[in-house]
């Protein structure tokens, strides 16, 4: 009966799996109720596959990821946070946006938000979307096109390498953090449409963007520059206004930037801030925000005190 032994034989090393998977819980002191979030091997499942578990609040009533060694980061202050008034705004005007933002998703407390985040990193017009996510790939395929050429660098988050796929443009990776490469490839297409795409901090790395010098290779060129700023924010320039202001580039009107919600401010969500003709063409032209049901509103006004 080789079919009957070779099930007999998954299910053998499905049981040790599980055994494993227990005696390596039970060494690291773990509790393996399901209210943890962790990625986890699925129980016999292939290798590879992984799934989420919910995390467990911190003392205090603060949620933050796991470290090696069982300690967790503490998450946004409360005061960040805005919790209180995202509470205010889920009793005034309910949890979802029932909407895009064209049709019903649109509240004041987007358009407030649209413009605190402006005016606080120096801009002059802002575009909340659903996610920081969503803000990159709109930037990009909104601006790109096939007669574009976008200078991604190679180190840049995933975001902004789907936005540069899905903008249907020719692309250009450069080494990481090199303006000279972006200058070389923005010499040899001369009279193209150009945009240059960096983050402002790398995720992985954790270095930072030569913004200035990459600035000033754009504007040598008539390029515009986009800069995710999602790890900039909250942390560089005057009061956390971002890299972009700490280098002296909000507010221009070749820069672009984008940033979430989620990382300093502790919310949901993303946004675009530039030129106000930039957003405006965005409503009109970007498909993750016409498509894409707006943000919800609870944390749509959190972030409001934080900027204020």
């Amino acid at each position: 009966m080789p079919q009957a032994d070779d099930a007999q034989a998954a299910d053998g090393r499905a049981d040790d799996a599980r055994a494993d998977d227990a005696r390596a819980d039970n060494a690291g002191g773990r509790a393996s109720a399901p209210h943890r979030l962790r990625l986890d091997r699925r129980r016999g499942a292939p290798p590879g596959r992984r799934r989420s578990r919910p995390h467990a609040a911190a003392p205090g009533g603060r949620v933050g990821p796991p470290r090696p060694g069982g300690q967790r980061l503490p998450g946004p202050h409360p005061q960040a946070r805005g919790h209180r008034r995202g509470g205010r705004a889920a009793r005034r005007w309910g949890a979802g946006a029932t909407g895009s933002r064209l049709v019903t998703g649109t509240t004041l407390l987007h358009t407030d938000l649209e413009r605190e985040l402006a005016a606080f990193c120096g801009f002059e017009a802002a575009l909340v979307f659903s996610s920081g996510y969503a803000a990159n790939l709109a930037v990009l395929t909104a601006l790109g096109g096939r007669d574009s050429l976008i200078v991604s660098d190679a180190a840049n988050h995933a975001s902004l390498v789907d936005g540069c796929r899905l903008a249907r443009a020719e692309t250009a990776v450069v080494p990481h953090a090199d303006p000279d490469a972006v200058r070389k490839t923005l010499e040899a297409h001369p009279g193209r449409r150009a945009l240059v795409v960096s983050d402002s901090v790398f995720s992985v790395d954790g270095d930072r963007a030569p913004l200035a010098e990459l600035a000033a290779v754009c504007r040598a060129h008539g390029a515009g520059l986009v800069v995710d700023d999602a790890h900039g924010f909250g942390v560089l320039g005057d009061g956390g206004r971002g890299a972009l202001h700490g280098a002296g580039l909000a507010g221009d009107e070749d820069v672009v930037a984008t940033l979430t919600l989620s990382k300093s401010l502790g919310s949901q969500g993303g946004a675009v801030l530039g030129p106000a003709r930039v957003i405006e063409h965005l409503v009109n032209a970007a498909r993750t925000f016409i498509f894409d049901t707006g943000s919800p509103r609870p944390p749509s006004a959190a972030p409001s005190r934080a900027c204020a």
